[in-house]
């Protein structure tokens, strides 16, 4: 319905009406927190470890593939909590590590499950640091973990999690967005270095001050010992993790001659187990380097017989390594010249996942408030948009503190002031089967036929099944002379459990194109949050809900409307429910695709 445009100043209270309710309502969610001080997630495990000198490496800091091994270790306590059976490490989101941690220091770290699919479940971990003496914590990372149930016997199917707090919500919610992405990252990333334009400087660079790639490149083995398998006899994933972790170091000081600080991990993820008595051979070489930091990639491989030809692919992973001077400030690196063929292509593959990666920690790593409101769009962040689109939309679904305004024939208004935002959320329930509505509704050129704030929608490309990015015009509003327009991507999802928990999804924010900048004929809107949720409710029975953030004092309209003075929003939403009874006999074709 309504966007906003970019005026992102503090929220001031425009439900001074309101007031009192709102407050007795905070009053009974404080009365709801108190009585519900003792909770605790039951899948949660804590794991608290005193760095000794043994932990460390030569800069007397915790070694990261310690840390590693820590986390591995209570996770899979956590999914096996759960689970009530052995699990084994799946993969490993990326991990940014912002402080190191000193020997002498405690490591505090907390897993508990997120969510749980069919046989696998996402655990999330938070790892802080602590100083006993000065009382001082700090955030080293967070991490998110998939762990996959394992009998031997019976197929496992596990129990759903079920989220009590807005957190445990949120998580639950946005772990099917991260799920959906694990799955198709082996070919988003394929995709984005088919298609991502990488600066070729090869030929500029000065060859005297290279270092050849072959001097960076390192092989190990390792011989799997019952003390570095779990009680099913299968590879601990953080042994193996430090293992990779810990050639990676030896290639990366290789090239700087110094000691190199690890300050992040792309994607872990494991093709196979391994068992007491194989044999893992870990190799690791300098991809590129880059003026403060360099990517050095790691395989692991498994064979059981020294005899054995064929050895079984058991890992692969990127990390990124930096030098770090006394005021710990990144030094310059010297380049890297690589190998003909291989090495010049894992070289220009470095760069592409380098830009990869600082658009995926931009877009999917920051913070709701400071994301801009128009983010560029081209291939290389395509992914990590629709990701940030739709969890964006989930998060503020999921949230707790939402305001029944106002009622209406049993449309119903909420609001939600929330830091430097405005949100509102307006529901009903419709005789119109869930997946019908998902379907009318997806497209937006058919917008106009019932809401009148969209006076024109082209679609200006069609990015795959479930992203398109449409132009979009609204008439002159809030006493402005001038019309809106807007780039808006359009991202839907289908529930990952046949609509029981999750809702069809259709979510919405602005992006900027080069063939559609902003004209003095029209005033450039924006959105940041938007979207449409549908739940089954029964047979031929949905609840429609859509959602919008919004700052006051912008769009008069809208808090006119918010503030129940007007009608406008009731009357836009019940011409969006006679809009799907009127066309839900047209979709046969298209229903038997979802």
């Amino acid at each position: 319905m309504i966007h906003r445009i970019g005026n992102r100043s503090g929220l001031a209270s425009v439900f001074s009406s309101r007031t009192s309710r709102k407050s007795a309502s905070r009053a009974g969610n404080d009365s709801a927190m108190a009585d519900g001080e003792g909770y605790r997630n039951p899948t949660e495990v804590q794991m608290s470890q005193l760095v000794l000198p043994c932990h460390t490496n030569q800069r007397g800091e915790l070694s990261v593939g310690q840390l590693l091994k820590w986390i591995d270790t209570t996770a899979c306590l956590s999914a096996e909590r759960h689970a009530g059976c052995p699990c084994v490490t799946a993969s490993m989101d990326d991990i940014y590590f912002e402080h190191t941690i000193s020997v002498g220091q405690v490591v505090n770290i907390k897993a508990k499950v997120n969510r749980a699919f069919n046989s696998s479940m996402e655990v999330g971990i938070q790892v802080a640091s602590e100083d006993l003496c000065s009382e001082k914590q700090w955030n080293v990372c967070k991490a998110l973990a998939t762990f996959v149930a394992h009998r031997e016997i019976t197929k496992v199917k596990l129990k759903q999690i079920t989220p009590r707090t807005e957190e445990e919500k949120m998580e639950h919610s946005v772990a099917a967005e991260r799920r959906r992405m694990r799955l198709v990252y082996a070919d988003t990333i394929k995709d984005l270095l088919a298609n991502c334009a990488i600066q070729d400087d090869l030929e500029s660079r000065d060859c005297s001050h290279m270092v050849p790639a072959e001097k960076t490149r390192v092989e190990s083995v390792e011989l799997v010992l019952p003390p570095h398998a779990n009680h099913q006899g299968n590879t601990f994933g953080g042994q193996i993790m430090a293992w990779m972790e810990n050639v990676a170091t030896i290639a990366a000081r290789r090239l700087c001659c110094a000691h190199p600080t690890l300050k992040a991990i792309e994607m872990f993820h494991f093709r196979g187990p391994s068992q007491v008595g194989d044999r893992l051979v870990l190799k690791a070489i300098v991809n590129n380097a880059f003026k403060h930091s360099m990517e050095v990639g790691v395989c692991v491989e498994a064979y059981r017989q020294q005899a054995e030809t064929h050895r079984r692919h058991i890992n692969s992973a990127f990390m990124t390594f930096v030098v770090l001077d006394a005021d710990d400030q990144p030094q310059l690196l010297p380049w890297i010249r690589p190998q003909p063929g291989d090495g010049e292509r894992r070289y220009r593959e470095a760069s592409a996942r380098r830009k990869i990666r600082l658009d995926r920690k931009y877009i999917v790593s920051c913070k709701q408030t400071e994301v801009p409101l128009s983010v560029p769009w081209d291939p290389s962040n395509q992914v990590y948009l629709s990701y940030n689109n739709v969890s964006s939309l989930r998060m503020l679904v999921a949230k707790d503190n939402w305001v029944l305004s106002s009622e209406i024939n049993q449309v119903r208004l909420y609001t939600l002031e929330d830091d430097k935002f405005l949100s509102f959320h307006m529901e009903m329930v419709v005789h119109v089967d869930a997946a019908q509505a998902f379907l009318l509704l997806s497209d937006l050129r058919r917008r106009p036929e019932w809401d009148k704030h969209y006076r024109s929608v082209e679609l200006v490309q069609q990015v795959d099944e479930d992203d398109a990015i449409y132009h979009v015009t609204s008439p002159a509003l809030g006493g402005h002379t001038k019309p809106q327009d807007f780039v808006i991507l359009a991202s839907r999802r289908k529930p990952c459990d046949n609509g029981c928990v999750d809702p069809y999804v259709i979510a919405l924010r602005s992006v900027t194109l080069p063939t559609h900048q902003e004209t003095p004929e029209y005033r450039r809107g924006e959105t940041l949050c938007s979207g449409f949720c549908f739940w089954r409710e029964g047979d031929q029975l949905t609840k429609v809900s859509y959602y919008n953030q919004a700052t006051p004092g912008v769009l008069n309209y809208v808090t006119t409307n918010v503030a129940g003075l007007s009608s406008e929003f009731y009357t836009t939403f019940k011409a969006c429910e006679q809009f799907l009874l009127d066309n839900r006999n047209d979709l046969a074709p298209s229903l038997q695709t979802l």
